[in-house]
């Protein structure tokens, strides 16, 4: 039997519109889209007729199917000579496991490609009027997962405290008190700009932006949740200056 192919294909960060060109064409040509929690569900009505769709969402501590699983159901797929989409919330390589899903590949002889799409550690924040690099307010920027916090050595912290200017947080809230005080321990100033969105670049998304050491009681009072993007530098103060998303429920 002829081994199928399959497309590692970001789905973008939310706005259905944001999805290539590229990754449209993987979604219209699959027999099999295995998609993520945070995949649009306008994006899945351009499947072509009879394609089988199989939901991978992950809930924090609580997934639909392992990645093991996953794995084993993007070889299965393959081997049975179908064209398989493995979509993913923005992009497969970042924070989306999408590497190790290539090297999976790559060992047993199954041909893939990888599409790239807009992350929402970008995007987010530019639909919030933040851009995460700016000429006089940051010129580097760090996107970090959330997870594991604790754990992160001094080290780790020192750096993205003092050496980089805009901080930008997936999976972020559950740890977010821990986040700030430890950004704040290390040398990040307590004043600085910082930011949660929630629901980027949807018509559900809302921002809260206030300082650094404020930020976590700031989002508990106004209840955001995951999925959301946590960004701390300088930059965030641009917030209130280029509204430009009508849709947004801006908190300030």
């Amino acid at each position: 039997m002829k081994t199928g192919y399959v497309y590692l294909t970001g789905a973008g960060p939310g706005d259905p519109k944001l999805l290539t060109i590229k990754a449209l064409e993987s979604i219209k040509e699959s027999d099999v889209i295995i998609y993520d929690r945070l995949v649009n569900e306008e994006i899945l009505k351009e499947c072509k007729e009879g394609a089988e769709l199989i939901y991978a969402g992950k809930f924090p501590k609580n997934h639909t199917l392992r990645q093991e699983q996953i794995h084993a159901l993007l070889g299965e797929k393959a081997k049975e000579g179908k064209i398989v989409t493995r979509l993913k919330g923005g992009d497969p390589f970042v924070f989306g496991r999408g590497g190790e899903e290539a090297v999976y590949l790559r060992e047993r002889g199954i041909p893939f490609e990888i599409i790239p799409g807009v992350t929402a550690g970008i995007a987010a924040p530019a639909y919030a009027g933040i851009p995460v690099t700016h000429r006089d307010f940051g010129g580097t920027f760090a996107v970090v997962t959330g997870h594991y916090s604790k754990q992160r050595k001094k080290e780790m912290w020192e750096a993205l405290a003092k050496g980089i200017d805009t901080v930008i947080f997936y999976m972020g809230m559950s740890e977010l008190r821990e986040i700030t005080a430890m950004l704040i321990k290390y040398g990040k100033d307590r004043e600085t700009p910082a930011a949660v969105i929630e629901w980027g670049t949807t018509e559900k998304q809302k921002t809260v932006a206030t300082t650094l050491c404020n930020l976590a009681d700031e989002v508990k009072k106004n209840g955001l949740k995951n999925p959301a993007i946590v960004i701390v530098g300088e930059v965030v103060q641009l917030h209130n200056h280029i509204p430009w998303f009508q849709k947004e429920g801006i908190v300030l």
